[in-house]
């Protein structure tokens, strides 16, 4: 079988809610462990499905052959990014995480170039597009920056293959369909995971 766009959306659509982000990162607990207060956990996690940044330098990209100036806004090739708050002081932290969910007829280099093309855009100097509840948070850019892939036991072997090659960390979610017309199920959280050690 191969990953549906229906895997995709199920994956974006449960994690862009903070319970659903968190469930994400207890599958890889390094990441896990970033969370400033699991006892305030609306307020420590800030997910952003498919995030916007403003850059500040200028920069060229072959993407396009494009010309981003200054104060551009540009939409990042991550899915989501998982941002974290200090509950107390109402701030954001300097870790940041980008979740990478394999897209259908998505290859490896595919998947890889976007966590490239996202190391690229925050290398220009940005500052984030917050949802409105979060306005109100400092947006500058991050100390840390940590990419997290999620695939499907649908997704092929040479995609697991080549995350391990490259040292990134990965989850494997399974997205329980009834059938095309039903709601899914999102299995919440797999025993199958693949840790790497940063």
């Amino acid at each position: 079988m191969a990953v549906k766009q229906i895997h995709y959306e199920e994956v974006l659509a449960e994690c862009s809610d903070y319970r659903g982000a968190i469930a994400l990162l207890k599958q890889f607990r390094p990441y896990l462990e970033m969370i400033p207060s699991m006892r305030r956990p609306q307020e420590s996690v800030i997910p952003i499905p498919l995030p916007l940044i403003r850059i500040r330098n200028a920069v060229s990209t072959v993407v396009g052959n494009a010309n981003i100036t200054s104060g551009e806004v540009v939409r990042l090739p991550s899915d989501l990014a998982i941002l974290m708050c200090d509950p107390e002081w109402k701030i954001k932290t300097g870790v940041e995480i980008f979740i990478f969910i394999h897209r259908p007829q998505e290859d490896f280099s595919d998947l890889l170039g976007r966590w490239r093309q996202t190391q690229i855009w925050l290398n220009q100097g940005y500052e984030w597009l917050m949802p409105k509840p979060h306005q109100h948070i400092l947006s500058e850019g991050a100390e840390a920056t940590h990419p997290l892939f999620v695939i499907f036991p649908e997704t092929p072997e040479r995609v697991r293959r080549g995350l391990r090659g490259a040292y990134l960390p990965f989850v494997i979610q399974t997205v329980y369909a009834l059938d095309e017309e039903s709601e899914d199920l999102l299995g919440f959280p797999t025993s199958e995971n693949q840790r790497v050690d940063d």
